[in-house]
C-alpha cells in the first residue's frame, strides 16, 4: 500500500519493504495552463524540466560523475541509472524515471538527492509556478508497487529548480525523506554547488 507523505515526512525502506534493493523513482509534472499572448506574441516555449540525482559522501559532492543527469545516465558504478530525457511533461504517469539499485551502491555514498531544474529557465522566463501535478514516487522495481509519493502543492512562482527529496543511509538503513525545497538556482551547476 502506498504512503502519500507531506514535507519533511521521512520513511523507512528496508524496514517496511523487506529485501528490497532496487527502486524506481519516478518524477513527474504537467504545464500549467497559460495565457495566450497578443496576437503577435511569439509562441510560448514547451517547459522542459529535467531530473537529476546528486550522489552524495558525508553529504558532499565530491565529484561531477556523481551527478546522474541527461548528459550523464549513468553512474559509474551501474547502480543509478537515469531513464532518459523528456522535453515536455506532457503524458500521465512520471515524465521520468531514475532506477537506484540500493545494494550495489558503494558504503562511503550515505545519500541520494533528487532534483528538478528547468532548462534555460532564467533565458525562457520559466518558473515552476507554471507547473502543476509535480510529484516524487518511490517504486518497488520487484512488483512495479509504489511504496510512497510525495505531492508538491505549493505554489512556486519565481522558483527555477527543486529538491524533490533524498534517500538516504541511516544506522544501515536506507531511508526517504520528502523535502519539496524550492530554490531559484538557474542550472544543474548551480544546484549542485549547494552539495
Amino acid at each position: 500500500m502506498s504512503i502519500s507523505l507531506q514535507k519533511g515526512q521521512k520513511v523507512s525502506l528496508s524496514k517496511d519493504h523487506a529485501g528490497l534493493s532496487k527502486v524506481v523513482v519516478g518524477l513527474g509534472w504537467d504545464e500549467a495552463k497559460r495565457e495566450k499572448g497578443g496576437f503577435f506574441a511569439p509562441k510560448p516555449q514547451p517547459i522542459d524540466c529535467d531530473a537529476s540525482a546528486i550522489l552524495l559522501k558525508n553529504g558532499r559532492l565530491f565529484d561531477k560523475g556523481d551527478l546522474i543527469y541527461f548528459g550523464n545516465l549513468r553512474h559509474r558504478t551501474g547502480s543509478v541509472v537515469h531513464q532518459g530525457d523528456n522535453l515536455t511533461g506532457a503524458g500521465d504517469g512520471d515524465d521520468e524515471q531514475i532506477i537506484v539499485d540500493l545494494s550495489s551502491i558503494p558504503a562511503e555514498y550515505d545519500k541520494i538527492v533528487f532534483v528538478v531544474n528547468i532548462y534555460q529557465a532564467v533565458q525562457r522566463r520559466q518558473h515552476f509556478g507554471m507547473i502543476q501535478n509535480a510529484f516524487i514516487r518511490l517504486v518497488d522495481a520487484r512488483n512495479n508497487n509504489e511504496m510512497c509519493k510525495y505531492n508538491l502543492s505549493e505554489n512556486y512562482n519565481g522558483m527555477t529548480a527543486m529538491i524533490f527529496g533524498e534517500i538516504y543511509r541511516h544506522n544501515g538503513e536506507w531511508k526517504f525523506n520528502a523535502m519539496g525545497q524550492a530554490t531559484t538556482d538557474a542550472s544543474l551547476g548551480e544546484l549542485a554547488n549547494r552539495y
